[in-house]
């Protein structure tokens, strides 16, 4: 089975810079792109957007909760129906930008925060479907939660995603911090080849948890992502899923 490289990006705003995306672009090929609630603005977001389409790169939504100043990594307590209507917000705003391109999305990912309360809490999962099962696309998650659970269960496509630059604990869950360390490039990729050849992600106690790896992601702030990314596309080698026009 192929697997895709995707990206969390999109995400400077204003004067300020996150990320190298412009280097990092070629070496994906899907991008989440932020739509404003955790980062980003319209000018970084059609710059993400024409970028994308300029490398082929697949597009997804990279919606989050409203926290600019905590960049989305801040649980918040929402219920259904208002943490759906600002998942179809944010996804209504990147879309328009994708029309003006002649481009579809490709995907929905929730972000942060976000994307950690949809594995734990059956409403927040649900509201991210009640946004966008009408977008006949997929949403990333982590496999054996609730995100493949209730996405599965309500007819949407579920593609399981494994975070090659954030690290798992004893139970096989993700470590969501609010800034990310930097990580040794080779470390990285063995910890993937792992992930998609055995299905196995080791904790820091190098204690094994089972994990599916369709998709491998990896953070424009992580330090070091692109030197990251590059030795994760030379091990994947044949197993890296090719471009594809977007």
């Amino acid at each position: 089975m192929a697997v895709d490289i995707n990206c969390d990006m999109g995400e400077s705003f204003a004067l300020y810079k996150l990320g190298d995306d412009d280097a990092l672009m070629p070496l994906i090929t899907e991008a989440n792109i932020a739509c404003g609630f955790h980062g980003s603005d319209p000018n970084h977001m059609r710059h993400a957007v024409r970028s994308a389409k300029a490398h082929g790169v697949r597009i997804g939504a990279h919606v989050a909760l409203p926290d600019l100043s905590g960049f989305g990594r801040r649980e918040m307590v929402i219920d259904r129906d208002e943490m759906a209507n600002i998942v179809l917000y944010q996804i209504g705003a990147l879309n328009e930008f994708l029309a003006v391109e002649g481009l579809k999305l490709s995907h929905v990912k929730p972000h942060g925060a976000l994307y950690g309360m949809a594995a734990r809490h059956e409403h927040i999962a649900h509201a991210i479907c009640d946004a966008s099962e009408h977008l006949g696309v997929p949403i990333f998650g982590l496999a054996g939660t609730l995100h493949e659970e209730i996405y599965t269960a309500r007819g949407l496509g579920f593609r399981a995603e494994f975070f090659a630059d954030l690290d798992y604990d004893d139970t096989g869950k993700l470590i969501i911090t609010r800034e990310h360390d930097a990580k040794d490039p080779a470390e990285v990729a063995a910890k993937v080849l792992r992930a998609v050849d055995e299905g196995i992600v080791l904790s820091a106690a190098q204690k094994p948890s089972n994990v599916r790896a369709e998709t491998i992601c990896v953070h424009s702030d992580t330090p070091g992502v692109v030197e990251i990314t590059k030795a994760l596309r030379a091990a994947l080698g044949a197993r890296l899923a090719t471009g594809a026009d977007v």
